[in-house]
């Protein structure tokens, strides 16, 4: 083992220098830095074309027969009443008026026609919202304003939820343990690849029987895993950072949402847990896709085994309803207790905490131990195949077991 840190060391330089590494890295702040482009370029145009809306003004006539238009609203936008409706409709098609709004006697019953010249597809919005706007006024103005809110449904309510005697909000309680199913995610979809060809290039490249005089099969896989995970922290290093940074500047032109970090619950039993069962559950998808590219005589034959892996690891996300809701189902049992399907529902449900410190115990205990025996096979596997170069030894090592 006195060469792990040799191994270690090169693989993450040799990684770090490869060019397609930084692409795929640095892919996703650049397609989200576009993205967020969009986003603020289209939010502000939209703003600016409400707000030229709003300020546009333009010649209406009104008729109401409905007798809920106050005069007052009428009056202040200048709005004046047609002999009939139809004399207000011709009026419009002879471009001798802008608009004009009809109000039916029962607005239950029928709607409000709007007839209006042509000002292009977006900007024809404003006749309806002008209209539903006066409307609004006249009414708001006749009844009691907290009747108003409630048919506005502007009422707004403050939810006060209790577990245990004590205040809990479920949602803010999920954030932090649930930071690190979504790392999770990340890291295995965008790392999956690498993980598992990680162990064929040398083989493709012959230079195994080398490497193998001087260092041992398993300082060699302990070295690359150790490798993969440190690359896998600098992966996720170049994912969050501009989440951050773009959370921090632009939430107000993106309408986010204000997060105030003072108000996340810390609960210190479910993050330790969810690192426990990030850390085994990573572990053991490491290792098994450093098994299957050690049997692999190729990164291609390696690559057509990746589905099978990515279904164990994502499959669970289809029942995803289920582990909140009836945490205590048979299926729900099976795929947390599972290794091979269990990091998702395990950090799913600590999340939302509905799973007991006893399941929570042997969850990671069967994660460690899986990830370990994992490991172990990775180890014999590369050992048996670090010379095979047209044979996959995966199907012949599982027999022989």
């Amino acid at each position: 083992m006195h060469n792990l840190k040799t191994v270690y060391k090169f693989e993450v330089l040799r990684t770090l220098k490869k060019k397609s590494f930084w692409i795929m890295a640095l892919l996703f702040p650049i397609m989200m830095g576009a993205v967020i482009g969009v986003v603020v370029a289209s939010n502000q145009a939209t703003e600016d074309a409400a707000n030229k809306m709003k300020d546009a003004e333009f010649s209406m006539f009104v008729t109401d027969d409905s007798r809920l238009i106050s005069p007052q609203a009428l009056s202040s936008i200048g709005a004046t009443q047609p002999v009939s409706k139809q004399a207000g409709i011709d009026a419009v098609k002879s471009g001798a008026i802008d608009a004009y709004f009809y109000y039916p006697a029962d607005l239950t019953k029928d709607k409000i026609e709007i007839f209006g010249q042509d000002v292009g597809m977006f900007d024809n919005s404003r006749y309806e919202s002008v209209a539903k706007a006066i409307l609004q006024q006249s009414v708001s103005g006749s009844v009691n304003p907290s009747i108003a809110a409630v048919l506005s449904n502007n009422a707004q309510s403050a939810v006060s939820t209790y577990r245990d005697g004590a205040l809990y909000d479920s949602i803010k309680e999920a954030i932090a343990p649930g930071i690190f199913l979504v790392l999770f995610y990340f890291l295995i979809a965008m790392f999956g690849n690498q993980m598992l060809t990680s162990t064929t290039e040398e083989k493709e490249n012959r230079v195994i029987e080398m490497i193998l005089t001087t260092v041992q099969a398993k300082t060699l896989i302990i070295g690359k895993v150790l490798s993969l995970i440190t690359l896998a922290i600098v992966q996720a290093v170049i994912f969050l950072t501009p989440v951050i940074v773009g959370y921090l500047l632009l939430h107000n032109q993106l309408s986010l949402p204000s997060l105030d970090l003072s108000d996340i619950p810390l609960n210190p039993g479910r993050i330790a847990s969810a690192v426990a069962i990030f850390t085994a559950s990573f572990l053991l998808f490491t290792g098994l896709l450093v098994t299957v590219g050690a049997a692999s005589p190729t990164a291609k034959e390696a690559g057509s085994y990746l589905g099978i892996v990515m279904i164990l690891i994502f499959g669970p996300l289809y029942a995803v309803s289920l582990f909140v809701s009836s945490p205590e189902s048979p299926l729900v049992r099976f795929l947390t207790f599972f290794p091979f399907t269990a990091p998702i529902p395990a950090l799913l449900r600590n999340a939302v905490g509905n799973m007991s410190g006893l399941d929570t115990a042997i969850v990671i205990s069967t994660l460690v131990l899986t990830a370990a025996i994992v490991m172990w096979v990775a180890v014999r596997v590369f050992k048996s195949g670090a010379i095979e170069y047209s044979r996959n030894l995966l199907p012949n090592f599982m027999h022989k077991k």
